[in-house]
Formats: C-alpha cells, sequence, structure tokens
C-alpha cells in the first residue's frame, strides 16, 4: 500500500506532477502517496463534467442503475482489502472499518435501486379551476448541474458513497475531493466507477488540498455544492457563494436523554453500553457519537457508575486487532485539542471520572461530570472519545438541555412512553430523534442532516437526490380529462 496512487479526471486515471504522503495516524508508516492534479487538470476535469451535463442527465436509469449496482457487488468482493486500507489510514478500528465498507455497499444498492423509481412524473389535473379545463400538469424533476461533493475524513469511503451514489442516481455529474488525510479509500470508488459504462466526464476524484477549494467552490459551473465536514467551514462556504444551492452536513453536540421511566437494571444497562460503545466508537469522530449524557435524577445515581465501567471496558489500541473498540484520532494534533478541552474543562470545576490521558494520536476514552456550561467541551463538538454527564429533574429539563446547544443534528431518547416520544419528536430541535437508544443510529437510506448550526438540507440516498434537482412542470393543453 505505499504504491504512487494515481487520481481519477473524467473517468480515467492520470497523475499530476506533484504528491503527498498519506500516513497511518496509529504508527506514522506510509500508507501511500498520492498524485495531486494540476491546476490545469482539475480544470479539465470541471470542463468536461460541465460540457457532459445535458448527455449524462438524459442517461437511460438502467445504465445509471447498472453502473451503481456493479459499484455495490464490487465492494462487497473487496471488503477485506477496503477495510484494511481504511484502517490504515483514518486509524479506525478494523471492525468498523468493516462496518463502513458494508454501508457503503448499502447506499451504492440505494442508489441503484432509486435511479430506476426516481422521476417516475406526477401528474396533477388542472381543471378544478374553470382557466385549467383541459389543462394536466405533469411535474418531474432534473439535475441542477454538476454537483462538488467535499467529503471528510471520519467516513473516508462511506460519506464518499453519500455524494457519489445519489448524484450518479439523479444523473448529475460530480466532482469528488476527498478529505486531504484519508484520499485514498475514496480513489477506490473510482477504481470500480471505471468498471462501467457511465459516459466520460460525468465524474472525476481530485485529491486536491484544502487551499485550493475557493476556487472550486466559486466555479459558476458547479452550481450544487454538497459538503461535510465543521460548521465553521461550512458556513464559510455558504456565505461565499449565496446563489448556490448547499446541502451541508455539519457538527452535532449528540445528547442520549434517560427519562424516569426508562429505570429497571436491564434498561439502565443496555444505555450504558449503548452510550459507552458510541461516545468512542470512530474514536469518537462522528457527527453524532453521544458526547452528552442527560439523565433524569431518578435514574441518575444508578446509572453514572454503569456508564463510567462500561466506558473502562472499551479496549484500546492497535485499529488492526479485531479485539480494538478505540483506535487514535485521525493526527496527534486531534487528541491535543480534545486534551486541551478536557483540561480546560477539569480547570473549570469538571470532575473527570475516567480517561483523560492522551498518547499520541490517542486519547483514553473519558467521562466527566459537572462540566460547567461556559467551557468549550460543553458548548462545541469535541470529536473525540469524550463524554458528559448530567443531572436534570424531569423531561422539560432535559428537552431543554438537549435545545441549549447551537447544534441540532440527532438526539437519543430512552423512554418506554410512546406519548413521550412524541412530545421529544415535537421539541426537540434537531434533524432526527432515535427514541430507546443512542443519537448514532443512521441508516443510510433515512434523510440525515440537522437544524440550527448543525447545517441545510438532507443525505440519504433519495433525499439527497431532492437535493440535486429541481422541479419542472410541464402543462398539457386541450386534453379530454
Amino acid at each position: 500500500m505505499t504504491s504512487t496512487h494515481a487520481f481519477w479526471l473524467a473517468g480515467r486515471q492520470v497523475t499530476g506532477e506533484d504528491t503527498f504522503d498519506v500516513t497511518s495516524p496509529w504508527d506514522g508508516r506510509l500508507v501511500g502517496k498520492v498524485s495531486v492534479p494540476t491546476d490545469a487538470q482539475v480544470e479539465e476535469a470541471v470542463a468536461a463534467a460541465y460540457a457532459v451535463r445535458d448527455e449524462f442527465a438524459a442517461t437511460p436509469a438502467h445504465v445509471r442503475a447498472a453502473a451503481l449496482d456493479h459499484v455495490s457487488k464490487r465492494l462487497v468482493e473487496r471488503t477485506e482489502e477496503i477495510a484494511q486500507l481504511i484502517s490504515a489510514e483514518n486509524g479506525k478500528p478494523i471492525k468498523w472499518a468493516r462496518g463502513e465498507v458494508g454501508r457503503a455497499v448499502s447506499v451504492f444498492r440505494f442508489a441503484a435501486e432509486e435511479a430506476r423509481r426516481f422521476n417516475g412524473g406526477e401528474a396533477q389535473r388542472l381543471d378544478t379551476d374553470a382557466g385549467g379545463q383541459g389543462r394536466l400538469a405533469l411535474t418531474r424533476r432534473f439535475p441542477k448541474g454538476v454537483v462538488l461533493g467535499i467529503a471528510p475524513f471520519n467516513f473516508p469511503l462511506n460519506l464518499c458513497a453519500h455524494k457519489v451514489a445519489p448524484a450518479i442516481a439523479a444523473g448529475a455529474p460530480i466532482i469528488l475531493k476527498p478529505a486531504p488525510a484519508t484520499p485514498l479509500s475514496g480513489l477506490i470508488i473510482g477504481d470500480l466507477l471505471a468498471e462501467t459504462d457511465l459516459p466520460a466526464g460525468s465524474w472525476s476524484i481530485l485529491p486536491v488540498a484544502n487551499d485550493r477549494m475557493p476556487a472550486l467552490v466559486q466555479d459558476e459551473r458547479l452550481p450544487v455544492i454538497s459538503f461535510t465536514g465543521s460548521d465553521k467551514v461550512g458556513y464559510a462556504i455558504m456565505d461565499s457563494v449565496p446563489r448556490k444551492h448547499l446541502t451541508l452536513e455539519l457538527g452535532g453536540n449528540g445528547a442520549a436523554v434517560l427519562l424516569g421511566d426508562y429505570a429497571s437494571d436491564a434498561d439502565l444497562d443496555w444505555a450504558a453500553t449503548r452510550i459507552a460503545t458510541f461516545s468512542n466508537y470512530q474514536g469518537g469522530q462522528s457527527c453524532i457519537s453521544v458526547q452528552r449524557v442527560i439523565a433524569d435524577a431518578s435514574v441518575y445515581d444508578r446509572l453514572l457508575p454503569r456508564i463510567v465501567a462500561a466506558v473502562e471496558a472499551q479496549v484500546t489500541g492497535d485499529p488492526s486487532d479485531d479485539k480494538t473498540d478505540v483506535g487514535p484520532l485521525v493526527s496527534e494534533d486531534a487528541a491535543k485539542r480534545v486534551e486541551s478541552w478536557v483540561d480546560e474543562a477539569v480547570a473549570a470545576g469538571a470532575e473527570l471520572l475516567a480517561g483523560g490521558k492522551r498518547d499520541g494520536a490517542s486519547y483514553a476514552p473519558t467521562v466527566l461530570v459537572d462540566v460547567p456550561a461556559d467551557t468549550t467541551l460543553a458548548r462545541e463538538e469535541v470529536f473525540g472519545p469524550v463524554l458528559t454527564v448530567q443531572k436534570v429533574d424531569g423531561e422539560g429539563e432535559a428537552f431543554a438541555a438537549v435545545n441549549s446547544s447551537k447544534y441540532g443534528l440527532q438526539a437519543g431518547v430512552f423512554t418506554h412512553d410512546v406519548q413521550a416520544a412524541f412530545r421529544a419528536h415535537r421539541a426537540l430541535e434537531v434533524g432526527g430523534v432515535v427514541i430507546g437508544d443512542v443519537p448514532s443510529y443512521r441508516a443510510d437510506q433515512m434523510p440525515y442532516g440537522g437544524a440550527k448550526q448543525s447545517g441545510v438540507g438532507r443525505e440519504g440516498v433519495k433525499f439527497a437526490m431532492d437535493d440535486y434537482t429541481y422541479e419542472r412542470v410541464l402543462v398539457l393543453t386541450g386534453l379530454a380529462l
């Protein structure tokens, strides 16, 4: 895995003039060298995508669906190889990396299914008023144009899949920019797309540096931008191109709420296990990882020691080991940032119950209580294996605590009360409410996105296709309805 990796320009594999190294955050070893596109090659990719946009939009659904099915099947065949690559470049424990490949398999399969049924058209009689007599409206969806997909490092395969697969399904050309820290998993998608019959120019995968993105973001030939990453960068993009269509999947500060009825020993054991697992999976580097636990006072004292025990039971270490639950963060700088936030909270009066130690790029699974509301850890997305627990008095106070965050991606509510579930759905200012589990559950076909500073628009294959397209109505006149 130490050869130089070419990139994909308008469906063909090419190299540029420079390369950069991709290294393992676990042990620093060289994983691969990646060729960097020149400015002229980036321009060629954009021009090709723009030139093919009408042809690609008119491509028969079965052609696009067959290509997507092919990628899905090939991902299955190469699962272990790709999982090892994800783990090497990202530091993700191998068991989670295998799960990520499985999710990408589903994303491309879902996209193939949606490509076959998308845009069937909706007929609407217009003779409900006298002026519409003999008229019928037929509404279909058409691509807005070329999509610029900007993917993050934390799910280097699946979040690239969430950019590419819906675009192809909708007939929109796409230029994908994988994260600089983890480009190899995204380039794998190019290997598989190159085996299909999609039109040349309909897709490119360009590992360009972040500081070269403003020119692409500003390019008028790329009217749709799908970005997953930090709120700071996402809203900077939005401010720079206010007339473009943006899908922004940004940060979170995921809360798991335990209401008073979730009180049996089995309930609390389940909740503690799920909280411990999903505050630490991917090293906590997930927008919907559990960062906050908000527990009713009636269950708090019995829940807290269970959480601490479950967190301390997480197996840390070499991400290539099947037994490892928690590997390193993406870089030592990322781990140092997490360390500084925890240290700040402790200095401000928080109590550290577990973890709080850094070793290079690794940070120990950590639990804190009594975290002051004005600390960085309480206000921002930690994006690390850190969990805070707070006690509240009743449902209203619990829901208010969830809503106190500037973020609103997803929330989990542990309750058996169906009425409380519906109250949570109404009250919580988030894009998704998960009942009986942590906020970290995501099915790749469901609408996924946030409220407040967690972004705009929705991912999930069908919903991303809606974002990439617009409705165009055809009015037929003189019909005998």
